[in-house]
């Protein structure tokens, strides 16, 4: 059966349940749930909340930094009236490996931590009963999981995950789960790609469903008026004088879905869908045939004790501070996000670059580090790369653009982040990526990676497969920093003047400083406050010099954590913002810079 990836939701037709709450949970230590037969309950387990990471919860240091097989359990209740649907359980992420048995069969795997899937039920399910619903999930890494690390065993056998990325490696039911029942002739997935007709809009639509009968679209505008009709799976809308999405002026029709037979309705869905396009023209990014200037952040889905489980009330807060500092932009940096932040972004308005795990592809530990100092990486070279990591991050992209690609803030997919991109043996592994992305994407959004330093002009090899080049950069921080920042502006500019040559646009899709909450030093020094505001004048005097500089997303939005070591003080300090959401000194700096750049800057 397809893996629906349709966001969840209640209509005339679909029936949703929510399943969060407080789970049973427990740490497979002894590697022994599968002899015992955990699959069918749980013996002696704690409690644990779903959505959340598990690991900021213990007080312990082997339950936080725990590598491994955890299990969770929770009931189900089936009613007997939904015995002729189609019985899906819908887990919107489990980190990184998750394996789902209920009533002790096995229903589904699924690879991958950062997406969802789901779970069908209906050869297992028993009715008018409770249904006993246990998942295996492991979060060890590999040069196979997506994101990269290894897993090493400790002499005393304990197990470690060793990231080779620059975040915590947060793992469990970290996003929400649910109970679907749909008709079982359903709407599995539609395709939505706008066209601008002067005032009026074109809305090409495709429509797949698991049976024959007829399929009626039908818009609606925001104060509930049909604007626009049509009927048949494919076809074009049109729609007159059409309020088009824009950059922090969002504007969403309701677009339903209905399968009939006659005048019987079978399946019914419908979704906010904002109307808009996008493409790149010379050094430019355009939205609506506007040119648009980005500004914004690399972001992460991190906050106290829950880690990256989603959390409503932290995405709301975090939006209401992108609209204070006048931002109009973000990358899901370095995964794909909640779903709901997307949904959150098309009501606001807000630029979406959306960003596959694929992060640290590349043999190092300290990545952020080594890659500063020129370190020679050779990622690509192994065989096995091109073959069972390709295949995973290809399937990864798939389900990426298949769960993302009607969302009107989603402008941009980053393919991957901070690759070893300077080896002959990387240039077919990319190449795989950006062809499958254009093949699938109907809207054909600009696609890009984030270049790391050590991948400059003429020794990066894959920066000429994106349509916008995305530059990772610490000219004054991780190179050059402190006194010497007058040097590394000479360095900065003069690598510009060499992308200059690729006519292409250009963002920051990551620059910035660590610093501690409240050091303040006069004059200025690492770490300080006053540093990261004299490290943002410098960056931002490079950016204004250039006028195929086409966006800033400043690194990081928010203090965030990694795991620990001696370049961290427990976790990464280049949040604008600290981990609790409380504004820096260079927050007041950026917002009055932004609140002064307009949407079409340099346009």
């Amino acid at each position: 059966m397809a893996n629906k990836l349709l966001y969840p939701r209640n209509s005339a037709t679909r029936r949703v349940v929510s399943m969060d709450g407080m789970w049973n949970f427990k740490f497979d230590y002894k590697q022994e749930g599968e002899a015992k037969d955990w699959k069918n309950g749980l013996k002696d387990p704690i409690k644990i909340p779903v959505p959340a990471s598990f690991n900021d919860f213990f007080v312990d240091k082997d339950s936080r930094e725990y590598a491994g097989d955890v299990w969770y359990e929770t009931k189900l209740y089936v009613p007997s009236e939904w015995k002729d649907m189609d019985l899906d359980i819908r887990f919107d992420a489990a980190t990184h490996f998750a394996t789902v048995y209920v009533n002790g069969v096995e229903v589904a795997q699924h690879k991958g931590g950062f997406l969802p899937f789901n779970a069908n039920i209906n050869e297992v399910v028993k009715f008018d009963a409770e249904n006993t619903v246990v998942v295996k999930i492991n979060n060890e890494l590999s040069r196979q999981t997506l994101p990269i690390g290894q897993t090493i065993t400790l002499e005393n056998g304990k197990k470690m995950v060793k990231p080779y990325f620059d975040f915590f490696n947060y793992a469990g039911l970290q996003r929400s789960v649910r109970f679907v029942a749909t008709p079982k002739e359903s709407i599995v997935d539609f395709t939505v790609n706008h066209h601008l007709d002067g005032e009026d809009a074109r809305v090409d639509y495709l429509v797949e469903t698991t049976g024959e009968s007829q399929v009626y679209v039908t818009v609606y505008d925001e104060d509930g008026i049909e604007v626009a009709s049509a009927k048949g799976k494919e076809g074009t809308i049109l729609v007159k004088n059409a309020r088009l999405w824009n950059v922090l002026d969002a504007y969403l029709y309701t677009f339903k879905f209905e399968i009939k037979d006659g005048d019987r309705l079978i399946d019914e869905y419908k979704q906010e869908i904002g109307i808009r396009t996008v493409e790149v023209k010379g050094t430019k990014i355009y939205i609506n045939n506007k040119p648009v200037y980005l500004k914004g952040f690399g972001k992460h889905e991190d906050s106290d004790v829950v880690g990256r489980g989603f959390n409503i009330g932290i995405m709301k807060r975090d939006f209401e501070l992108m609209k204070w500092i006048g931002a109009n932009s973000f990358r899901t940096s370095h995964y794909p996000y909640s779903e709901e932040i997307y949904q959150m972004a098309d009501r606001e308005g807000f630029i979406i670059i959306d960003e596959t795990p694929a992060v640290g592809l590349f043999e190092s530990l300290m990545n952020f580090l080594d890659a500063s100092k020129g370190s020679e990486v050779k990622f690509f070279d192994n065989p096995e790369v091109h073959k069972e990591t390709l295949d995973h991050h290809l399937q990864v992209i798939r389900d990426l653009i298949t769960r993302d690609k009607n969302y009107a803030s989603v402008c941009m997919w980053s393919l991957l982040n901070e690759p070893d991109s300077t080896t002959d043996s990387s240039v077919s592994y990319f190449e795989a990526l950006f062809d499958l992305a254009h093949e699938l994407d109907v809207q054909k959004r600009p696609r890009t990676f984030a270049n790391i330093m050590m991948a400059p002009p003429g020794v990066c090899k894959c920066s000429h497969l994106c349509d916008v080049i995305s530059l990772n950069r610490y000219y004054g921080w991780y190179t050059k920093g402190g006194y010497e920042m007058s040097d590394a502006e000479n360095g900065f500019r003069k690598e510009l003047d060499e992308w200059a040559k690729y006519d292409k646009p250009v963002i920051f899709t990551e620059y910035g400083a660590d610093t501690y909450s409240g050091e303040h030093k006069l004059p200025s020094v690492m770490w300080s406050e006053e540093y990261q505001v004299d490290y943002l004048d410098m960056q931002h005097s490079v950016f204004d010099s250039y006028d195929f500089v086409v966006g800033e997303q400043v690194w990081n939005f928010a203090d965030f954590q990694t795991t620990e070591g001696i370049m961290r003080v427990n976790g990464n300090k280049k949040g604008i913002f600290t981990r609790n959401r409380q504004p820096k000194l260079a927050a007041y700096k950026l917002k009055q810079r932004w609140e002064s750049l307009p949407i079409g800057f340099k346009g």
